[in-house]
């Protein structure tokens, strides 16, 4: 005679066999490669919700501080010769270009989202690198003025002025797009990086150029 069972959410072999795979994988998150593995990773809301703060915190003080720049002057010793600064900023920011297209390049093509994340965060270390020599050296040196006229005037300040609109605007969208990374919230993630994104990109990409157009001028 049949017994009936009561059916329960794990009733095979195969289904228990898979439920421990998955735990053993949310268990060692360095072993994640793709995307797929990544979504195994429970959201952390509450660590998301702290990051959040955080990230409108850091933004308030990276505004104010790059605002200040403009009435604050520090005296530096003269033997300080911080002249190669702007060069080095140029770099980072194209470091930081490459690090983004490379990044974009592991999870959409290689599906490698392990990839994806080292290079991010390392586009985000030479970020802060190129904030720290970008405040130095503007707090001790001040404003550069452009020389040139015309037509390549007018090319030079729509760089100029795009790159330092879109810095600022993009800053909050950054922060807030890698809190969400961070915490296991890939859906909100993945919307806000397509804000987030094309404007840190195209702030990398112009950082260099406007540095080129000036450089006759320092």
């Amino acid at each position: 005679m049949a017994v009936w069972k009561k059916p329960t959410a794990i009733d095979s072999d195969d289904e228990l066999l898979n439920v421990a795979i998955v735990e053993r994988m949310r268990a060692t998150p360095q072993n994640f490669q793709t995307r797929k593995d990544y979504r195994l990773l429970a959201p952390n809301k509450a660590l998301g919700n702290r990051l959040v703060v955080v990230s409108w915190i850091l933004t308030l003080v990276v505004w104010g501080l790059v605002g200040a720049m403009q009435r604050i002057s520090i005296p530096i010793p003269e033997s300080w010769d911080l002249s190669i600064l702007p060069a080095i900023n140029a770099l980072l920011n194209t470091l930081v270009a490459f690090c983004l297209v490379g990044a974009v390049v592991a999870i959409v093509k290689l599906n490698r989202a392990d990839l994806h994340k080292k290079l991010i965060n390392l586009a985000v270390l030479l970020s802060i690198l190129f904030l720290l020599s970008y405040v130095s050296y503007h707090l001790t040196h001040g404003e550069v003025k452009y020389g040139g006229e015309g037509a390549i005037r007018k090319v030079y300040f729509f760089f100029l002025i795009s790159h330092i609109a879109l810095a600022a605007f993009s800053f909050p969208f950054i922060l807030l797009s890698l809190s969400y990374a961070i915490s296991n919230q890939f859906a909100k993630h993945r919307r806000l990086v397509k804000v987030a994104f094309p404007m840190w990109l195209y702030v990398a990409m112009t950082g260099p150029i406007v540095y080129l157009m000036l450089r006759p001028y320092y």
